[in-house]
């Protein structure tokens, strides 16, 4: 992960109450190229239109490019077939610590997936479910570490107006450091063994939390 920081900046963004037609016109506001789908469980019960196949179709139709990589920086670190973590030092008393999966294999290779396509020059935002970027792991995980590596972060809210990295995180955490100095980000919700197979987890926040 040690590379040069890229000079174009990573946009993010969460759908929320969006609708599909007002969600591709905002990409298309910020000429997003390449939409980067950060849920670990890419479906969705209650809006449809934003499950992985019918999203790829409508970005596609749009000259978007889809790439899931939830399995590689989503809000979860990557499970087992029976439901069980494949790394549970991931977890702290059932949530998910993101320090620690900052430091993991899996994690870095997705991230170095990001800086190469932004050092190429590409549009490309990161989306998740979470409207509001400081309830996701977009900001708490994936922003923090672009950010310590030198690469902008720019956040659509859930209000379409674009924030900082340190403006998202200035809204999370009132400008408050841990006893330690810095920020110890943690998923809200505890997980069960089973629960993240659930294709509707994310309408949950299950992976902003």
């Amino acid at each position: 992960m040690n590379q040069p920081p890229a000079n174009h900046p990573l946009y993010t963004i969460g759908y929320g109450a969006r609708t599909i037609a007002a969600f591709i016109e905002l990409l298309q506001a910020h000429e997003i190229a390449y939409l980067i789908d950060v849920r670990s469980a890419p479906y969705s019960r209650f809006k449809p239109e934003f499950s992985k196949g019918a999203l790829e179709t409508a970005l596609r139709e749009h000259g978007i490019r889809y790439v899931y990589m939830g399995d590689a920086i989503g809000g979860q670190p990557p499970r087992g077939s029976g439901g069980q973590p494949d790394d549970p030092d991931c977890y702290v008393d059932g949530r998910v610590d993101y320090a620690r999966v900052s430091q993991k294999a899996f994690y870095q290779a997705g991230i170095a997936r990001l800086q190469k396509a932004l050092d190429r020059g590409l549009r490309v935002v990161v989306m998740c479910s979470e409207g509001k970027p400081e309830l996701c792991h977009r900001s708490k995980l994936i922003g923090e570490t672009l950010a310590e590596l030198g690469v902008p972060v720019l956040h659509i809210d859930e209000n379409d107006v674009l924030q900082t990295q340190a403006a998202v995180i200035e809204r999370l955490t009132g400008g408050q450091l841990s006893l330690f100095g810095g920020h110890d980000f943690t998923s809200r919700k505890r997980y069960g063994p089973a629960q993240e197979t659930d294709e509707s987890a994310e309408e949950e926040d299950d992976d902003d939390a």
